[in-house]
């Protein structure tokens, strides 16, 4: 059993966005862009949207100097090896592990991301509940799908959306490439998400997301199109039932913030190949 002397890892999903969640309280693990991509490659590595490092933010040298030194930290990573600040699926299946693994106790606790700390609810059914921060609206932009032009609104959530409400039809969309955006708005890249109303409190939505390319769910992209679809209904309150390719959340958008909930899954575990570690 030697040659799985590896890291221990855990893989999850929230409504099909998945990740390798690593355990790495000390700070220990020296996790490359290399590694991480070889992580979530699905032919030669275990697979994922991106990479969850569990450590104390005390132990990351570069955690925001706002977030507490005991708190535990999400540590996260694109499927291409690149940092991003905030992950709304990612924090519901990191607190998930936090609390099945006996690291924090259920109910409500604190989650360090890059965003800041998220205050995060798990509930006895497995569903995790997140308060996202605010969603701010801060432009209005377009992009390009199929020769046509999408108007959309920038959206940030602690990383920038651009989201495009509109009667799309959202099975023909063709999002295996990047949609093209305006760099002067979005300098470090965006996540884009068309975003369809279906009744009054509900919409469906696709999305590609920077650094990875289309998921099944992007958790701050339900929270940006949730702020888009009641801005182009004339609210800016109000709350939405989102229906993504993996699944379906609640998010509701309140004066001061909003919240996103909505399932939290862990399928199984194990280690690494220490040789496959070392050279992946």
């Amino acid at each position: 059993m030697h040659a799985f002397g590896g890291p221990e890892y855990t893989k999850g999903h929230g409504t099909q966005n998945d990740f390798v969640i690593l355990p790495d309280p000390d700070g220990e693990l020296e996790l490359t862009d290399e590694r991480v991509r070889a992580l979530c490659d699905r032919q030669r590595g275990l697979g994922a949207d991106g990479v969850l490092r569990v450590v104390r933010a005390g132990n990351l040298p570069d955690a925001p100097a706002d977030v507490p030194s005991d708190v535990w930290f999400m540590d996260y990573r694109n499927a291409d090896g690149s940092i991003a600040e905030m992950c709304g699926n990612g924090v519901r299946v990191f607190a998930r592990y936090l609390v099945d693994s006996g690291l924090a106790q259920p109910g409500d606790l604190p989650v360090g991301t890059r965003a800041g700390v998220r205050p995060v609810r798990t509930h006895d059914d497995g569903r995790v509940t997140v308060e996202m921060g605010q969603a701010k609206i801060f432009g209005e932009s377009a992009t390009t799908v199929a020769g046509a032009r999408v108007a959309g609104v920038a959206v940030d959530v602690g990383n920038p959306h651009l989201a495009c409400v509109g009667d799309h039809d959202l099975d023909a969309l063709d999002l295996s490439t990047a949609p093209p955006h305006d760099e002067n708005l979005f300098p470090d890249g965006v996540n884009v998400e068309f975003v369809r109303p279906l009744t009054a409190g509900e919409v469906r939505m696709r999305v590609h997301e920077r650094g990875v390319g289309e998921t099944r769910s992007c958790g701050t992209g339900t929270v940006a199109a949730t702020a888009a679809a009641l801005h182009a209904a004339g609210q800016t309150t109000g709350s939405r039932i989102v229906h993504i390719p993996g699944g379906t959340v609640e998010v509701e958008i309140t004066a001061s913030g909003s919240t996103l909930t909505g399932p939290a899954v862990l399928v199984g575990g194990g280690r690494l190949s220490a040789e496959w570690w070392q050279n992946p």
